[in-house]
């Protein structure tokens, strides 16, 4: 669309809405993607014999439909929210960082180690939790930079590699017994740390015997602003934008790109952290050997389906949180498997990915060259 049509008062009648839909449905592609998702996941319970109204009425009912199930959502997409913002920076600096998960559990356990071995007050041992975690996840996170930058190994084969090292590396620390690492002596049997001070457990109000909603979600709003604000506004936002669009310009303009992957995969680890050390100061105060599986790998979904947009991640994590939350009354009350939801968020994800399929159906505009870079430019780029 160009500027000329994009400035004018569009043409009253049905000619007008057909300009305003071509000058805004390109922004809906998400929404479009989500809802056709749910169109083919209808048809599949159908075509099952499944009664597909039943089934999304629970799943709207389980994620949204009360108060306890918005706190358990908004609980549930916390981590998604975080993660999924450890994800987009990235992306922005044309790196694909799928370490997520293996940066979690780096905080975690560093959020662990905080809150079983120091003594502080609460208003200094939950900020004292949240850097430990940020750190835990920098550290982790900056290998990865460092051999990117340094020896050009691709950042998708360190990150995954680096999240068998994480998970591997916590559960050993776990469950060792001789000697005691992170595991409770006092509780052998149970495949957990020892619970974190209850002086670095992030303060909330109880909904119900089993939810409790903290202040994580505070904490992931201002991760979402000071993201926005870092990409946007700051000079380290504009070279780390620079970078991940053209590396070569980038250099012709002086920027340091080894330092700037170094310093993007490091913030996306310190977000990663911060996630891990939410999860375990506002919902578990422990650390168990299967405590993130699989979140560091839906948070590239929930990144990808905000088209790694800092505020669109808020809302992309709280469908995913919903979908999660949701799944167990629409199983319930549709009789399905629990594996329907999970077939539902990868048609989400496939139309995300393969948009020009949702562009087609929707007759919406193919995207103007070079839009499509931010996300593929992690896979090929330099």
């Amino acid at each position: 669309m160009d500027q000329a049509v994009e400035g004018r008062a569009p043409t009253p009648g049905p000619a007008g809405f057909r300009e305003y839909y071509s000058r805004y449905a390109p922004y809906l592609v998400p929404v479009f993607a989500v809802f056709t998702a749910l169109v083919v996941g209808a048809l599949m319970i159908g075509l099952t014999g499944g009664d597909w109204l039943a089934a999304y009425i629970g799943l709207w009912e389980g994620s949204f439909g009360s108060p306890t199930a918005i706190a358990n959502t908004v609980v549930r997409a916390t981590p998604f929210i975080i993660a999924g913002l450890a994800v987009a920076v990235a992306f922005k600096a044309g790196l694909f960082n799928i370490g997520a998960e293996g940066q979690l559990y780096a905080g975690a356990v560093c959020v662990v180690l905080a809150g079983t071995l120091l003594q502080l007050p609460p208003v200094i041992h939950i900020p004292v939790g949240i850097m430990a975690g940020a750190i835990g996840g920098a550290a982790w996170a900056s290998i990865a930079g460092f051999l990117k930058a340094r020896t050009g190994a691709h950042e998708v084969i360190n990150t995954i590699m680096l999240n068998y090292i994480a998970i591997r590396l916590t559960d050993w620390l776990i469950k060792s017994k001789n000697p005691y690492l992170l595991g409770d002596p006092a509780d052998p049997s149970s495949a957990r740390t020892m619970y974190i001070a209850e002086t670095m457990r992030l303060p909330g109000f109880r909904v119900s015997d089993t939810i409790i909603l903290h202040l994580g979600i505070l904490i992931a709003i201002g991760l979402v602003f000071l993201v926005a604000w870092l990409l946007n506004r700051t000079t380290i936002g504009f070279e780390l934008r620079t970078v991940g669009s053209n590396p070569n310009a980038a250099r012709y303009a002086g920027i340091s790109v080894p330092k700037t992957i170094i310093l993007a995969m490091a913030f996306a680890g310190a977000l990663a952290g911060i996630g891990g050390a939410g999860e375990v100061m506002g919902v578990r105060y422990a650390l168990s050997t299967d405590f993130f599986s699989g979140l560091g790998f839906d948070a590239i979904a929930v990144a990808l389906l905000a088209r790694a947009n800092p505020i669109g991640i808020v809302f992309s994590g709280l469908l995913w949180g919903g979908l999660l939350t949701g799944a167990r009354l629409m199983q319930v009350r549709a009789g399905l498997s629990i594996d329907v939801i999970k077939i539902v968020q990868a048609l989400i994800i496939m139309f995300v990915a393969a948009d020009q399929i949702v562009r087609f159906i929707y007759r919406i505009p193919r995207r103007p060259p070079g839009e499509e870079t931010m996300i593929s430019k992690g896979w090929g780029g330099g």
